[in-house]
């Protein structure tokens, strides 16, 4: 049997990701929990409720779960909401409860990446126009002063905005998020707001902090035919590419925003990253005639999701070439997948990382990984039937079980790379792909 470690490069950040409304609970404020009160907005009528108990405090047995499981990094968001609760009033207890669990996690040796909008907004932003209306970059702006100001002697590594395409398109094409919209012209509205609140908030932080790293967080998916062939699946999968994955980084690299017919110069917003983020899960398969139904199994791939969405470990290496064009440093902000029994997380975490080790041996400047994510959570309009933790949380008593992924990380993290004892133990079937002799 071969014998081998995969070694990253020294001082990588190795952690896992959360988010507020996902874990904190009781996030009452929020356009999310509205939209949980609708009927059918959310499968099996489902509701984030306590969610992790974070607000409740049990973000301590979380973290030090993490710390233990030797972690050198968490990424979480705050809460907009909680933090100005209404236009007119900050909330000062907020800012503290926030400040305590930054403080902890430094206690606890975690470098925290902090997002400052990961898919939620207070309700009363949503009622004057949310990221449709002109005054939202200002609006996003006052908030990212008021939080950065009170957070930034814990951390210098920020988030402004979490998957904008990911929220542009699900909120505002497809219509399964609030505030429910099927537009192509609240798109292009919607992108060139999240743009300039990004440039806005960017500038701000440097202000306040000079020697902060700030980035956005976009959501890479190969876009693939289902028939490798076919002329029209071709220029399908061309077309949602083209969309989804580089419009919004094409305007932050050249200052101007293309989408469909629409174009418009931003050149304020050029240059405003100092890092790109990537969050890579899975390859979407695209035909013309069934538009996103599977049609064909991609090779050495495994279904997962709605069944266009392949498990597809060599996208993690496509990913992160496909981010060289920004022309600044990587960090791995969410990978992961949604496997309550466990049975394909280890492969899958296997895999993925070994892939994000042949890129870092491409000298690819990939800084950090953080898995998705640290404990089951509330996941949007699928509610908890997707299970992505390595900590299953059962929802009505609050209790944590460890899955036997949580223990391949911690072997990963501690060791700063992947050895072939490791895969041979938690995921043998895959030992001569990635340890040929």
């Amino acid at each position: 049997m071969a014998q081998a470690t995969f070694h990253f490069p020294r001082g990588f950040l190795w952690g896992t990701a959360t988010s507020s409304h996902q874990v904190e609970g009781n996030n009452t404020n929020n356009n999310w929990w509205a939209w949980e009160q609708e009927e059918g907005r959310i499968i099996h009528g489902h509701k984030s409720g306590l969610a992790c108990d974070w607000w409740g405090g049990r973000w301590r047995e979380d973290l030090d779960r993490a710390a233990e499981a030797g972690q050198n990094a968490h990424r979480l968001s705050i809460e907009w909401s909680r933090i100005q609760p209404e236009p007119d009033r900050w909330d000062e207890g907020a800012l503290d409860r926030y400040r305590e669990i930054l403080r902890g996690m430094q206690e606890r040796n975690l470098t925290p990446m902090v997002t400052l909008h990961h898919f939620s907004d207070p309700i009363w932003f949503s009622q004057q126009g949310g990221w449709e209306s002109e005054r939202c970059p200002e609006l996003f702006a006052a908030y990212v002063n008021k939080a950065v100001e009170a957070l930034r002697e814990y951390t210098s590594l920020w988030v402004t905005i979490n998957e904008p395409n990911v929220l542009v398109f699900a909120a505002y094409y497809v219509g399964v998020w609030p505030p429910g919209k099927k537009s192509p012209a609240a798109v292009f509205r919607v992108m060139t707001n999240q743009l300039r609140a990004h440039a806005a908030a960017y500038r701000l932080i440097h202000k306040l902090q000079p020697t902060a790293r700030v980035g956005l967080a976009f959501n890479y998916m190969p876009f693939t035919p289902a028939v490798s062939w076919s002329p029209l699946d071709r220029l399908l999968a061309k077309i949602q590419g083209d969309a989804f994955n580089e419009a919004l980084p094409r305007a932050l690299a050249g200052g101007v925003l293309r989408f469909l017919s629409w174009r418009r110069r931003l050149p304020e917003v050029k240059g405003t990253q100092d890092y790109l983020g990537i969050n890579y899960y899975l390859q979407e398969k695209v035909s013309f005639f069934s538009l996103f139904q599977s049609m064909e199994k991609l090779p050495s791939s495994t279904f997962e999701g709605n069944g266009s969405q392949v498990y597809h470990p060599q996208g993690m290496f496509e990913a992160v070439r496909w981010g060289l064009k920004s022309k600044v440093p990587i960090i791995i902000t969410e990978n992961g997948v949604a496997d309550a029994e466990d049975l394909l997380r280890r492969r899958y975490m296997i895999e993925h990382l070994h892939q994000l080790w042949r890129a870092v041996n491409f000298n690819y400047p990939v800084k950090g990984y953080f898995h998705w994510s640290l404990v089951d959570n509330f996941e949007w309009e699928r509610g908890w039937t997707q299970r992505f933790g390595l900590w299953e949380l059962d929802v009505e008593t609050q209790v944590r079980r460890k899955r036997p992924s949580a223990d391949l990380y911690a072997e990963i993290c501690r060791e700063n790379g992947i050895s072939s004892e490791m895969v041979a133990r938690y995921a043998p079937e895959i030992f001569e792909k990635i340890f040929p002799n």
